[in-house]
């Protein structure tokens, strides 16, 4: 510990520990060096992206005890960063996160950032995110749509607590309503141009084999019954009500889309290719919903 003085000492030491180490990468980083930036730096106070003359910036012994203290956490007790930090990343925008939710990485940003192009024909005037965790996709898509409003929802209060934090940190107050609702139950009587859920998809047996960081998360963000569908076949079923003519449902379902195809051989998800990585993805039109809701009834 005397030999580390740095921030750069601190993020060369923590990235070989990383490395040596079994943690797992998945909760907003893909190597050691990200990682370590990601739990070194905001809790200094700084920014991912710092100028280089910072790196040879001496710390405080506070500073270096706080840093060992959480870097002993990520490796052997295997705290995803973003709980150490209260910090992640999602569609360019930081959001407060801690075990009440889920730590974003839905490659629904992706849809996004692209403002759901070309599967939008407009601009929507309303959207509603079930599920919604932290708040951060409809929060991103009230960036991605400045005069949309903006639902979101969660059957759990202590979410929809950090996503009302997510809410006043963004200053979105007057754009984004968090709702508790267990799905559709408690949504307004209005419909949208534009459904989009990132819902528990997780089966029993992927429940069993997740890395011990996923056991920090909510279990009820997470599981949902033996294939995995549980709450996706209540909104296959139920969103067509919530959904203006030409509306979209965009829904992901991760590993749990094969057991999907599967049992609704007939009817025509439209799989999202990703540039960035992510699968499990679909959209299907109110219209589509209409014509096999036989199927999901």
């Amino acid at each position: 510990m005397e030999n580390l003085r740095t921030i750069q000492d601190f993020i060369r030491w923590t990235t070989t520990q990383l490395s040596l180490s079994d943690i797992y990468l998945g909760h907003g980083t893909d190597n050691p060096i990200d990682e370590a930036k990601q739990l070194i730096l905001p809790v200094l106070g700084l920014p991912l992206l710092i100028p280089a003359e910072f790196y040879p910036a001496n710390l405080t012994n506070a500073e270096r005890q706080q840093l060992f203290d959480l870097i002993q956490k990520r490796i052997e007790d295997r705290v995803p960063t973003p709980y150490l930090t209260n910090q992640a990343w999602f569609c360019g925008h930081s959001f407060y996160v801690d075990e009440r939710v889920l730590i974003p990485r839905s490659p629904i940003g992706e849809l996004i950032s692209y403002k759901f192009q070309p599967l939008l024909s407009s601009q929507p005037a309303n959207i509603l995110d079930l599920c919604t965790g932290s708040g951060c996709i409809g929060i991103a898509c009230a960036y991605a749509f400045p005069q949309t409003q903006v639902d979101i929802t969660d059957i759990s209060l202590e979410a929809l607590d950090v996503a009302q934090t997510n809410i006043d940190l963004h200053e979105m107050g007057n754009q984004v309503t968090p709702i508790l609702s267990d799905l559709f139950n408690a949504v307004p009587a209005k419909q949208y141009d534009l459904i989009v859920s990132n819902p528990p998809y997780v089966d029993d047996e992927d429940m069993s084999d997740l890395p011990e960081e996923f056991l920090y998360e909510p279990k009820l963000a997470l599981e949902a019954g033996f294939d995995g569908l549980d709450l996706v076949k209540r909104i296959l079923l139920d969103a067509v009500d919530y959904l203006l003519p030409n509306g979209i449902l965009v829904c992901e379902v991760g590993n749990s889309w094969v057991s999907l195809q599967d049992q609704y051989p007939d009817v025509p998800f439209n799989w999202i290719e990703f540039e960035h990585g992510g699968l499990g993805v679909f959209s299907i039109t109110r219209e589509e919903l209409i014509k096999y809701r036989y199927c999901f009834e």
